[in-house]
């Protein structure tokens, strides 16, 4: 097992139209890095009456964190490097919100490129801060950070543990909607696929995540890495599953 927190470190500058500021990028994704729209809501399919246009996506560079809004009340799943401050804060104003209207954060997993805005939003907000119970020991923060496992339910989401890219990484199944938000576990910069080899703690245990999830009603799912797959995606997870060995 390796650790894998920090593996590159190179400084992006974008200024075209929509892209989401300057960001310091290190991380965990081998694809060359594009430009990136500002946030807005996804196409994602409504499922018994549930609102589609709840999560927003905040894209910066090749790593993404979302917002989840319900009412005057805000989610987010992952923080990006540090520097994305003001990426998420264009993303909470896209959606009419702002950091006092964050309640929940939510740390898929302990890698740079997801933790590394904790340390300048964190003051921000007045919010619980939470990470899978396995990797919350590994991840530096100055406010209490609280443990999830697999199974618990929070802001509507539930928590499935999804060891293998990390020990203690954790997706988030919402499941009035069917939308997986899957950190690292998934990626789909070229199809979807798991967790990247390059960048995985146990292979084994990243494919038996990928298997768990496909056991779920997957609708659609938001990785940290490529474009959301709004369309068929439960389909193609069964397929992946399939096909590990």
């Amino acid at each position: 097992m390796r650790d894998l927190r920090l593996t590159r470190r190179r400084l992006l500058f974008s200024t075209a139209p929509g892209v989401l500021g300057v960001t310091v990028l290190a991380g965990c994704s081998s694809s060359a890095p594009s430009p990136s729209p500002s946030p807005s809501p996804l196409p994602v399919p409504a499922a018994s009456g549930a609102v589609a246009g709840d999560w927003r996506r905040v894209a910066m560079s090749y790593v993404s964190a979302y917002i989840l809004v319900r009412g005057s009340e805000v989610a987010i799943v992952d923080l990006g490097l540090s520097g994305s401050g003001p990426a998420i804060e264009d993303g909470l104003k896209a959606a009419g919100q702002t950091w006092k209207s964050v309640k929940h954060i939510v740390l898929t997993h302990l890698h740079d490129d997801h933790v590394g805005g904790l340390a300048e939003i964190a003051p921000q907000v007045n919010a619980g801060i939470y990470a899978g119970e396995g990797d919350l020991a590994s991840i530096v923060s100055e406010k209490p950070l609280k443990p999830l496992k697999d199974g618990d339910e929070l802001f509507g989401m539930t928590v499935v543990n999804t060891p293998g890219h990390t020990l203690g990484h954790i997706s988030l199944f919402e499941r009035a909607t069917g939308i997986l938000v899957a950190g690292d576990a998934l990626r789909t910069e070229s199809g979807l696929a798991g967790s990247n080899p390059e960048f995985t703690a146990d292979e084994t245990q990243a494919d038996a995540s990928v298997r768990k999830l496909a056991g779920l009603d997957v609708k659609a799912i938001l990785c940290g890495h490529g474009e959301p797959l709004t369309a068929g995606a439960g389909p193609a997870l069964k397929e992946l599953a399939a096909g590990l060995k």
